[in-house]
């Protein structure tokens, strides 16, 4: 799944891109053989990553930054056992740790880690939507990379919002939130977590927008409102 023309595209491709993606998706499940809830996930994850791309691109022109210094090549990153964990263990515990240091790590990444000069900067983190389970998997794995990158940018780009609270406001900056969402992000202290929605108005699960009746539509002014956003948090490294 590609946005056709140049990188990064203008906010007018990208809103034509959406539409024609999410508008035709519904029949599409319908006519695959695979399961039609499989095909629509698959299809929007797809479509929030490769617009997430180009959103950061947007940004960082507008930031005026020169594009041969941003980079989006997605790795994993080796986060280590900790030593004050391992200390508390049991000795022959310990020992077998010690002897095989090197294979005690966990492969963590996000959606999108963004690079400026080889430097990872921001990682950013696509949800088709996100309510607070998924929120709750997506502070560990920026308190996790956070431990091996400690000025990283830490972003939640979504579709659609069920997080309560005006998070689903495209236009809200800075958003007041909601009970839930803080009391969470308030367990996980080193991730200042930038929430960006791109359609307005609260998920609900009994009207999918990819279904022709319940369908929303992108306007150019909340992708703009979005850019904005990245736009604001990638300023500080533009020199």
């Amino acid at each position: 799944m590609e946005v056709p023309g140049t990188f990064p595209a203008p906010v007018g491709t990208l809103v034509k891109f959406y539409e024609e993606v999410v508008s035709g998706l519904h029949e599409q499940a319908l006519a695959s053989d695979r399961a039609y809830g499989g095909v629509v996930r698959s299809a929007k994850g797809q479509l929030l990553e490769v617009m997430s791309e180009h959103v950061v691109g947007l940004a960082w022109a507008k930031a005026g930054g020169v594009s041969e210094r941003l980079s989006l090549q997605k790795s994993t990153y080796k986060v280590p056992i900790r030593d004050d964990y391992v200390r508390r263990l049991p000795a022959f515990v310990q020992t077998e740790i010690s002897a095989n240091r090197s294979g005690y790590f966990y492969k963590g990444q996000v959606d999108k880690h963004v690079s400026v000069d080889g430097e990872l900067i921001m990682g950013v983190e696509c949800k088709a939507y996100a309510e607070d389970a998924m929120l709750k998997r997506v502070l560990v794995d920026f308190h996790l990379l956070k431990s091996l990158h400690p000025s990283l940018i830490c972003c939640l780009l979504q579709l659609e919002s069920q997080l309560g609270g005006d998070f689903s406001d495209p236009s809200a900056n800075p958003a007041m939130g909601s009970r839930p969402t803080h009391t969470l992000m308030s367990h996980f202290s080193d991730v200042e977590l930038n929430i960006v929605t791109l359609l307005p108005g609260e998920r609900h699960p009994e009207r999918p927008i990819h279904k022709p009746e319940h369908f929303k539509a992108l306007s150019p002014q909340n992708l703009e409102f979005a850019v904005e956003r990245f736009a604001g948090l990638l300023a500080p490294h533009v020199r």
